[in-house]
């Protein structure tokens, strides 16, 4: 990428697109094309295709999506499946009517099957049984990456797709009835410490291993991805370190100051039982995290502090 290309952010509002769009703001691109919903629904075939029409941007980072936690996606499946497929088929589809340079589609580790092989690498897609709480939401994603591989090897597009972990940082979602685990746990132990509560149950067992990727530092990933990688193949996102639930909430009581107990509610689902991505790909090609866990927990939970 040049500093004088247009550059579209889809979803420059959402945890991972403003955190494109800062690191870009901070390479110095300042040609950056940006919408928010009420100005352009990506839902709306025609509305992207006017769009598209008039900004012929050269790059698009897409990062719109539906996303949640586990209450969401059992909450919301028909939404999850039609937005996610709607906006990606119209974003995409677009980009190679419009001539887009290159396209970055942002997937999820979800895409895997559950009981997938530990760490997991990226052949390992479509080869099992997906986690069935969030069954929609993958298959969607699953269907952005072959979309992204169809159009390469039709019309010759540059079309990459990159698989993050589970992210965190500033601007998530807090909302405990939508939000996934790691703000969950900020707010309910913050919230806890406030009120004066004894004690924060907590969903599933707590043993559960999960990885964790700042934001800020899959931002940078994908510039680096943008400039440095043209495989058709989709590429994981992450750390390569990985933790359990327990020993997650255990960091966040810390880091919140709260001084109550931790009780788990172990009726309720745990999830995939370990889901850590194999990055040795992406460390091949030059790029590994900056930000570790308990740092990155910090500097989201200042965020906390200044904006909810």
């Amino acid at each position: 990428m040049n500093f004088n290309d247009k550059i579209y952010i889809a979803g420059h509002k959402g945890l991972v697109g403003s955190a494109i769009y800062r690191a870009l703001q901070d390479k110095g691109f300042s040609n950056l094309v940006i919408r928010d919903k009420k100005e352009l629904n990506l839902l709306d075939q025609n509305q992207v295709a006017d769009f598209f029409r008039q900004e012929k941007p050269d790059y698009v980072f897409l990062a719109a999506a539906r996303v949640g936690g586990i209450m969401a996606n059992k909450t919301y499946p028909a939404q999850f499946i039609y937005e996610n497929l709607q906006i990606q088929n119209n974003i995409i589809h677009q980009a190679y009517l419009n001539k887009v340079q290159k396209l970055l589609f942002l997937g999820s580790s979800c895409i895997y099957p559950k009981h997938a092989k530990q760490p997991i690498k990226e052949n390992y897609l479509l080869t099992g049984k997906l986690e069935p709480t969030n069954e929609p939401y993958a298959i969607a994603k699953i269907a952005g990456i072959k979309m992204c591989q169809s159009y390469n090897r039709q019309y010759e597009t540059d079309f990459i797709s990159a698989m993050p972990t589970n992210l965190y940082g500033p601007g998530d979602n807090f909302d405990l009835k939508t939000s996934h685990v790691l703000p969950a746990l900020i707010r309910k132990f913050h919230e806890a410490k406030e009120n004066g509560q004894e004690k924060v149950t907590l969903w599933g067992s707590g043993s559960p291993k999960r990885e964790f990727l700042y934001v800020d530092d899959l931002a940078n990933a994908c510039l680096f991805l943008m400039n440095n990688y043209n495989e058709n193949q989709a590429i994981n996102v992450g750390t390569g370190q990985d933790i359990s639930i327990k020993e997650l909430a255990e960091m966040v009581k810390k880091i919140t100051e709260y001084e109550g107990k931790i009780e788990w509610d172990t009726s309720k689902p745990d999830g995939t039982p370990k889901k850590l991505l194999d990055v040795s790909r992406l460390h091949e090609l030059g790029w590994e995290h900056e930000i570790n866990l308990k740092k990155g927990i910090e500097k989201t939970y200042n965020w906390f502090l200044k904006n909810i």
